[in-house]
């Protein structure tokens, strides 16, 4: 992207700035979440009705049946289309009106401004998960009724624990057979150590949703405060209607189901699973949600729930661990590159998380990894693949920056005051396998292809002077990775290209001194990443425990993992 010869600095007087009020006063306003599951969990049918229950779509994007199923909104990729499966991050940005929510002094209901991340719940695409969880101030962990927690949703529960982000937990799919729900929060209390503390529970067994009792808060905690009555709609597409009734004309609609559901609210004040702000902020609780994302059953409890116990955008520490505050100077971090989202401009968007003071569309700020001055000219807001040009944005918000291309994840924008935040860690990569162009014609967009993909942080690319430049190396936390790869290879730039694996099992960081003596090593190769780091590519455990046994002085490093 081309660049004016002003500097950084400069853009802070092109415009008046924003108060330190007024930064706070949008930043309060702005809730900034990811959805994380196990896959199959229902998280993109949850993240469109969500979208649905803020009156951004009119229908809902799944269409239940064989007959005429559309995809989601936030999955705009053909492969995720054909497997309905999402295999990566997308950003939603709308706004939302909350009926819980206080009235201004004019009456007018406070708008909240709701920034939600669609992450990959494949559990080859952890690597792309943990990125975007580095950018969010809450999660949302959406687990399945039937089966309760699953490997993915405990590897990314622990990224949430290890970041410090709260976590609302749904238990979805409540509209078909399932476990009970005392089963589900002793799971989740025995698995996670995490105290779950439901706000709303369900009124019918899983299989038979009816409604949710909403329990008491503070003074009133434990009491079964109303029945909020479902409706089913068509297919799910449209919102589900309710009827708010009282606990007496309840237990006259309902009767034993009800009066089954307001004990276990009373069994649960009386072990202790009441909701705790402080205890939900420092993690140590989860507000617990039964729904059905299909139906839409819930949902709009689940928005409410957010805007009013997720925490807003807070300070975001340095790398020198000094805090930048939500009201100090403009900064933003990196934490998501994707191309081809738009096939009729081979664009590439460079998604930003604002941590601080105001974005201005035309701002020339600074790039902290280079020291060079940015300008900010194409900038968007996302719903899934549409795009809509934002002329301002505050912490929390994400922004997308168009042909970005001296950006990569976890790099620092920022003005006036110099700040550079952590950057995001690599996952250590367990497979591995040689790209080839299938035709030796198409070698200039294969290897524009490669560079891309690589700048996305798809997959890493790893070269050495043996295989040269025609046959890079790619390495990736899983196999259906290099599916990707292929399939975008192809879409985006008409290259057929030829993936062989690789015999290696294990990744490790070196240097080169060591280089020489373990290129000499049978069952081992070295590769250079593309941020200079050196990894050894090693057969398996055996080979590499001889290897340090025997050659002791080589440098052999675990890859840090991203929860360590």
């Amino acid at each position: 992207m081309s660049t004016p010869p002003a500097s950084a600095s400069e853009s802070t007087n092109a415009a008046k700035p924003a108060s330190s009020n007024e930064v706070r006063s949008e930043a309060l306003r702005r809730r900034t979440f990811a959805v994380i599951s196990h896959p199959d969990a229902g998280k993109s049918t949850l993240t469109e009705a969500l979208a649905l229950h803020a009156k951004v779509i009119s229908e809902a994007g799944a269409v239940h049946g064989k007959a005429g199923r559309k995809s989601t909104v936030s999955d705009w990729m053909e492969m995720e289309k054909a497997r309905g499966i999402s295999v990566s991050s997308t950003a939603l940005q709308f706004n939302y009106a909350s009926s819980e929510a206080p009235k201004s002094v004019d009456g007018v209901d406070t708008v909240n401004v709701i920034n939600l991340v669609d992450t990959p719940g494949h559990s080859d695409f952890s690597e792309d998960t943990y990125r975007v969880l580095t950018a969010v101030d809450a999660a949302v962990m959406l687990i399945d009724a039937a089966k309760g927690l699953e490997p993915q949703t405990l590897k990314l529960f622990q990224v949430c624990r290890h970041r410090g982000i709260p976590v609302i937990t749904v238990i979805n799919k409540w509209d078909r057979p399932g476990q009970t729900p005392l089963e589900l929060l002793d799971e989740i209390d025995e698995r996670i150590g995490l105290t779950p503390t439901p706000l709303f529970w369900p009124v019918g067994i899983a299989g038979d949703f009816r409604g949710l009792l909403r329990r008491g808060l503070d003074d009133h905690a434990g009491e079964a405060v109303e029945y909020i009555k479902f409706t089913r709609t068509a297919g799910g597409a449209k919102i589900a209607p309710e009827e708010h009734l009282t606990p007496e004309v309840a237990l006259e609609r309902e009767g034993d189901t009800w009066a089954e559901a307001a004990e276990e609210s009373e069994l649960l004040s009386a072990s202790g699973q009441d909701h705790d702000q402080e205890l939900f902020l420092a993690g140590q609780t989860s507000p617990v949600i039964f729904a059905s994302a299909m139906l839409n059953f819930g949902v709009r409890q689940i928005l409410d729930t957010l805007v009013a116990l997720a925490p807003p955008p807070r300070a975001r520490l340095a790398i020198d661990d000094t805090p930048r505050e939500v009201d100090d100077p403009f900064s933003a971090v990196v934490f998501k590159v994707q191309a081809g989202m738009d096939t009729a401009h081979r664009d590439r968007l460079a998604f930003m998380r604002v941590v601080s003071g105001v974005f201005e569309r035309g701002m020339v700020v600074t790039h902290a990894q280079t020291g060079k001055p940015f300008a900010t000219k194409y900038a968007l807001t996302v719903f899934g693949r549409e795009r809509t040009t934002v002329e301002n944005a505050y912490p929390g918000d994400v922004v997308g920056l168009v042909n970005a291309t001296a950006l990569a994840p976890g790099h620092t924008l920022f003005v006036d005051k110099k700040v550079e935040f952590p950057p995001i860690p690599s996952f250590a990569p367990e497979h591995f396998a040689i790209l080839r162009a299938e035709s030796a014609s198409k070698y200039k967009q294969f290897r524009k292809a490669v560079d891309q993909l690589d700048s996305e942080g798809v997959v890493q690319i790893l070269r050495n002077d043996i295989r040269g430049d025609a046959s890079p190396v790619m390495a990736a936390v899983g196999p259906m990775q290099f599916e990707v790869v292929a399939a975008r290879m192809k879409a985006e730039y008409n290259v057929d290209p030829k993936i062989e694996p690789l015999g290696y099992a294990l990744a490790r960081r070196t240097d080169a001194e060591s280089t020489t003596e373990l290129n000499r090593q049978r069952g081992v190769e070295v590769f250079e990443r593309s941020d200079g780091v050196l990894l050894a590519l090693v057969s398996d455990k055996w080979r590499l425990q001889y290897i340090q046994k025997e050659l002791p002085d080589l440098t052999l490093e675990p890859l840090v993992a991203a929860t360590d």
